[in-house]
């Protein structure tokens, strides 16, 4: 008998929360492919379709989306600092890229598009804390720009061609499979310096607040959104608390049962100096709600990186 084709694709399978959101789907029975420049974790993701391709190529990109109907759109290949220095190219690849997963989607008549945005750089360092999908966007960096122009273009894509879509706007996410790089992953790589007795770097003095949630809580907006019929599209998805980069420090510490070596540099000027979410809309409509406390979520993170050691 020929194996039933994928129902639903996670465009950036192999990264952080794709590999979270395919085990999710996988558990679930749905069929589910993957697809990305590289996955790490091939072994974890047993009854998953692995497609490797470039996200920039519309070939690879209507290979993968074919038989789909739902399209969880998780990719960007810069991140915030190093969109700063290649603004045209990080245009280029993701803005322009996206432009054509959508023409795709339209002619392969998927149902759904799910995107990524970020919850902790479209609004900009003025926003209403804690910040709710109502106010202002005014993004102070190339990253934030990109991810705010996808947003449009989805919008005028169901405006003109009925392409339905959901946008989940996360805050800062962690938890197991997130890997430290591209200056991004802050939790990961304090846990990974940590275990290693290595040096870490912060930018400013540690007082910036963040909203910290944990992967499983983002991974059930993804899954809600997938099957909202609401009238609302965008949704912010965060815990609803902020926390200095201090308190996250000491958590880990306090887990880890060590002493972090931690070295200051200058601030970022994209960095604002407070993010939080308001999540009232993301409760009220897909009723969702973070269920991981902080705390918990660090154990749960650590106890993954310890065993990754063994």
């Amino acid at each position: 008998m020929t194996a039933r084709e994928p129902t639903c694709v996670v465009l950036g399978g192999g990264g952080f929360l794709g590999v979270n959101l395919c085990r999710r789907l996988a558990a679930s029975g749905a069929r589910v492919r993957a697809f990305g420049r590289r996955c790490l974790f091939r072994q974890d993701l047993a009854g998953v379709e692995w497609r490797q391709g470039d996200f920039c190529d519309t070939a690879d990109l209507a290979s993968a989306i074919a038989t789909c109907d739902t399209v969880f759109h998780l990719v960007h290949t810069y991140m915030p600092q190093s969109a700063d220095a290649n603004m045209a190219e990080d245009v280029r690849q993701n803005v322009i890229s996206s432009l054509a997963l959508l023409e795709i989607s339209r002619t392969l008549k998927v149902r759904r598009i799910v995107f990524v945005s970020s919850g902790g750089i479209v609004y900009g360092p003025t926003a209403p804390v804690p910040t709710p999908e109502t106010a202002a966007t005014d993004p102070i960096s190339a990253y934030g720009i990109s991810k705010l122009t996808i947003e449009k273009y989805l919008q005028l894509y169901e405006h003109h061609h009925g392409l339905s879509f959901r946008v989940l706007r996360v805050a800062n996410p962690f938890g197991p499979f997130q890997m430290p790089g591209k200056n991004q992953g802050v939790i990961a790589a304090l846990i990974s310096c940590a275990l290693q007795n290595e040096e870490f770097e912060i930018w400013g003095d540690g007082s910036a607040i963040r909203d910290y949630v944990y992967v499983d809580d983002v991974i059930d907006g993804l899954l809600l959104a997938a099957a909202d019929e609401s009238e609302q599209r965008i949704f912010n998805i965060g815990s609803g608390q902020g926390r200095d980069l201090r308190e996250v420090i000491v958590e880990i510490e306090a887990k880890l049962g060590v002493k972090l070596a931690v070295r200051r540099t200058e601030r970022r000027s994209i960095d604002v100096p407070v993010s939080v979410l308001a999540i009232d809309r993301a409760r009220d409509i897909l009723g969702w709600r973070p269920r991981t406390p902080f705390d918990v979520g660090i154990e749960q993170t650590v106890a993954w990186w310890r065993a990754r050691a063994v």
